[in-house]
């Protein structure tokens, strides 16, 4: 039997945990480098939906544990100014089969691979280089090391992707939306349960309570707009851009602006896509959103995690030839991540129309029971993906 390999992921959030746990059930030893200084609490609810996602979970041996902390699934209302419905959509529309607090999930994906591979928190590549022996690599903090394979599971913005592959503007096209989430205190509607938002032409404020998190509520803001030049680790630009897209909106929208000054925990960034020609050169692979993700709706969560079981079994076919084990992973996971990755491109114009025509038509047609239990349908297919018979791991 080949000699197990070492692997660098890059990305503790979501898919580097999940490769970690396969790889090292596969006999890799697996090393995870994340920037943040610890896995992150908090963030939007994210979900899984079909056959194909569950199948995956349960195999991980963590699809009770998810059932255990589930949000129940989170209905969407729209309410104009004066807080009268026009539009509800039911839990599952956005909650699918399964939906946890993004935060949930990366911890229990951690503490899952935690006892078999090394995490490095709060550090960061600065430079790989490819050798006969493998791939020399360097850090912010932690000194020189050598592994013999590389993985890019670092997001939308990947590090290496960009030290491996080139330019991120290559590779990610802006949707013409912003989207921000952040934590306040209190139940902000105690009649409604769910998510409830109020539109403006390309505008959405929303909020919610998750049943989970008792006296805490989640800020959801969404706004059309071009590319903005600004600087991806300021939180206070994040807020100030924010504040001017959504200043003078009625509702609720200023009590919710106000939360956003002592907000420590500000998620903001650029609905945007991925498309990269080859996820993978030489020994190194991108996984998850860093190859073919879309920041909202394209159903990421579910994606990186069946790809990141496809990844480490192909990899466990050929341990010594991790080309071969790239190209069998991209041909098996691509059409499937590319179907999932167009929903991406429709969220911005759902969740917040240019128009105030465009808003009737969303909400007119969303009011129908056929339309709705069509888009259900298409989800749940889209999200389907036929497994190959894969090694098992030990």
């Amino acid at each position: 039997m080949p000699t197990p390999k070492t692997v660098l992921i890059s990305g503790a959030s979501i898919a580097g945990p999940a490769l970690a746990h396969w790889l090292a059930r596969h006999g890799f030893h697996p090393t995870v480098v994340e920037i943040a200084p610890a896995p992150r609490p908090g963030g939007r609810a994210v979900d899984f939906r079909g056959e194909t996602h569950l199948h995956v979970l349960d195999r991980m041996g963590i699809l009770d544990e998810l059932r255990r902390v589930r949000t129940g699934g989170t209905p969407m209302t729209f309410v104009d100014a004066d807080d009268r419905e026009l539009l509800h959509l039911p839990a599952a529309f956005a909650g699918g089969d399964v939906e946890v607090l993004h935060g949930d999930l990366s911890r229990i994906l951690h503490e899952a691979s935690r006892a078999s591979t090394e995490y490095v928190f709060g550090d960061t590549v600065t430079s790989l280089t490819e050798t006969p022996a493998g791939m020399d690599v360097t850090f912010r903090h932690a000194p020189p090391r050598t592994f013999d394979i590389v993985i890019g599971a670092d997001g939308l913005h990947s590090t290496v992707r960009r030290l491996a592959f080139g330019p991120e503007e290559r590779y990610v096209s802006h949707l013409g939306y912003y989207a921000a989430t952040w934590s306040l205190p209190g139940d902000p509607h105690p009649t409604r349960p769910g998510s409830v938002g109020f539109n403006a032409p390309g505008r959405l404020a929303s909020v919610a309570a998750p049943p989970t998190a008792p006296g805490r509520a989640g800020a959801f803001f969404l706004f059309a707009s071009p590319a903005l030049p600004y600087d991806r680790n300021d939180p206070a630009a994040h807020k100030a851009l924010i504040t001017r897209a959504f200043a003078g909106l009625p509702w609720r929208v200023g009590p919710l602006l106000d939360s956003l000054t002592a907000a420590d925990d500000l998620y903001f960034d650029s609905i945007s896509r991925a498309d990269v020609g080859s996820w993978s050169t030489g020994r190194t692979a991108l996984l998850g959103d860093a190859a073919c993700g879309a920041t909202i709706g394209g159903m990421g969560t579910g994606t990186a995690v069946v790809a990141a079981y496809v990844l480490a079994a192909e990899l466990a076919r050929t341990p010594e030839d991790p080309r071969s084990a790239f190209r069998r992973y991209e041909s098996l996971v691509r059409p499937y991540a590319r179907a999932c990755q167009r929903g991406g491109n429709r969220t911005g114009p759902f969740l917040a129309p240019a128009t105030t025509l465009g808003l009737r038509l969303r909400n007119t047609l969303l009011n129908q029971p056929r339309a709705l239990t069509w888009l259900l349908k298409q989800g749940r297919t889209t999200a389907t993906l036929p497994l190959p018979l894969l090694p098992r791991p030990r």
